[in-house]
């Protein structure tokens, strides 16, 4: 047997699987396309999560716009996180280009052009699906962290959820959270240390300047109703395709913050919501998460346990998530182990920093005998990648440098009117629009605050009058009196000498 024989041996066996599969390419040996290969990922496995890697420019979205495509073909929904813009043009058809034709014939796969059902969403003031939840979905542990609290201040937090579940006043947005912490340390300072001991000002003041950079970050577009609900993420169309929900995250690259704190209260939402499914023939829900770095690099060790703890057991609700990043290196470990599929496209070698981390990027791959994982990691083309996945009884694959199918949607974004008429078109758009503002904390304790002032002020009156008029009120009344009669006497006085001298 050749080199070549067993090398297509190898791949077909590996890459073989009983039921539906997405197809990503053929495999390539020596820097050359081998069409008799197919490079398929079992949809049984596609919740056990993934990554895709690579520098910029080499193919990654469009790597991501394949599985997107193919997954909604099978029924299955995604939800991508779209930070750069550049996800949109999947809602239209591709054209059929020369180097598409060519790439297509050398991995042995017809070329077929298509769009696909697409939601256009967003966390701020842009146009599309408006993604929000309320504080209290958040509950006190994950808003804590989220905020990055220490114990102290996360207990006091707690204090705050228990008093306003105990005196049914609705944590919706920031300004509820922020009016209910200065209530504690003010007005309501008594109340709270009577039943719930005393609470420092201090502890406060550092929560509230907590809450005030998150809502600088735009927390207070993303806190309030309506809240969104997480079934309409899991819409098929008419045609059976699962529905693409493109999150459009370009206004807030410099708000990392925001980013996070969607992300893990969407996944923490998804888990709590989610029945068990178990060992699943296809995943219910893919999510992929473009430029994952953002939340880890901002993410607290307690965040980042949250994080990971949530990613390990998201999966037996048929739940799968991607990570999308430049360097593998960015992901945690404790998350990068739970990752099945990796898909990592070209390393730049700049420096001794890139090389030395391309050498820890080989080491988290299967060795082959193919391959030196290290070299080829900076001779990948665009549109070709390095491919292990999990096979149906949750072995890895081997390691397959893939030439990549083409995406069969638009490879470029949608222009301002076809956004429109996605929009247009939307029921979720319409359903979300609607800013809720019902009475909760805020309008609850400034009600509060205006009934004891009214209160005190009516407690005042019956004092006064209880006491009776003062001395000085009587001597007042009498000089009134004494003086009003003199006047009365002066003026009879006069009318009478009139009438003496007529």
């Amino acid at each position: 047997m050749t080199q070549k024989e067993a090398f297509v041996k190898q791949i077909n066996e590996g890459y073989t699987s009983k039921g539906d599969s997405i197809l990503l390419g053929a495999a390539m040996l020596e820097g050359e396309t081998v069409g008799e290969t197919q490079v398929k990922i079992p949809l049984k496995t596609l919740n056990r999560h993934g990554l895709i890697a690579g520098a910029t420019g080499t193919g990654k979205t469009k790597t991501i716009q394949v599985l997107s495509e193919q997954l909604s073909s099978f029924g299955i929904p995604v939800l991508m996180m779209d930070i750069k813009g550049d996800f949109s043009g999947i809602a239209q058809p591709g054209e059929e280009k020369e180097f598409i034709t060519e790439r297509h014939a050398k991995i042995n796969i017809p070329y077929i052009t298509s769009g696909f059902p697409v939601e256009l969403m967003t966390l701020s003031a842009q146009d599309g699906v408006r993604l929000r939840a309320t504080i209290s979905e958040f509950g006190p542990v994950l808003f804590s962290r989220i905020l990055d609290l220490n114990d102290t201040q996360a207990g006091v937090m707690a204090v705050v959820f228990k008093y306003c579940d105990d005196n049914k006043m609705p944590l919706l947005d920031l300004k509820d959270i922020k009016k209910v912490l200065n209530y504690i340390t003010e007005e309501g300072k008594d109340e709270i240390s009577e039943n719930y001991g005393k609470i420092s000002t201090a502890t406060t003041g550092t929560i509230l300047r907590k809450i005030i950079e998150l809502e600088q970050q735009g927390g207070d577009f993303f806190f309030g109703e309506k809240s969104f609900e997480i079934d309409d993420l899991m819409r098929i169309d008419e045609n059976g395709k699962g529905y693409i929900n493109i999150l459009r995250l370009t206004d807030i690259q410099d708000k990392p913050k925001l980013f996070s704190t969607f992300m893990l209260s969407l996944l923490a939402e998804i888990y709590q919501q989610m029945p068990e499914k178990g060992d699943v023939e296809q995943p219910e829900l893919v999510l992929f998460i473009d430029e994952a770095h953002l939340i880890f690099n901002e993410a607290s060790k307690v965040l980042l346990d949250q994080i990971e703890t949530i990613v390990k057991l998201i999966r037996s609700k048929g739940i799968g998530v991607y990570f999308i990043t430049q360097n593998p290196m960015d992901i945690p470990k404790g998350v990068l182990a739970q990752l099945g599929l990796k898909i990592q496209h070209a390393l730049r070698a700049f420096t001794a920093n890139d090389r030395q981390a391309i050498k820890q990027t080989a080491d988290n791959y299967p060795t082959s005998d193919y391959y030196q994982t290290d070299e080829i990691l900076t001779s990948l083309g665009i549109g070709e990648a390095l491919v292990t996945a999990l096979n149906e009884k949750g072995i890895p694959t081997p390691l397959a440098a893939t030439m990549l199918r083409a995406p069969q949607s638009r490879m470029d974004i949608l222009a301002d009117s076809e956004i429109e008429a996605v929009n247009s078109k939307s029921k979720l758009v319409k359903k979300y629009a609607e800013e809720v503002d019902r009475e909760s904390a805020y309008e609850i304790l400034n009600k509060k605050l205006e009934e004891a002032v009214q209160a005190a002020e009516e407690v005042a009156e019956e004092k006064e009058e209880e006491k009776g008029p003062s001395t000085a009120e009587v001597i007042g009344k009498s000089v009134t009196k004494v003086v009003t009669s003199a006047s009365f006497i002066r003026g009879a006085f006069s009318v009478l000498m009139k009438l003496l001298k007529k």
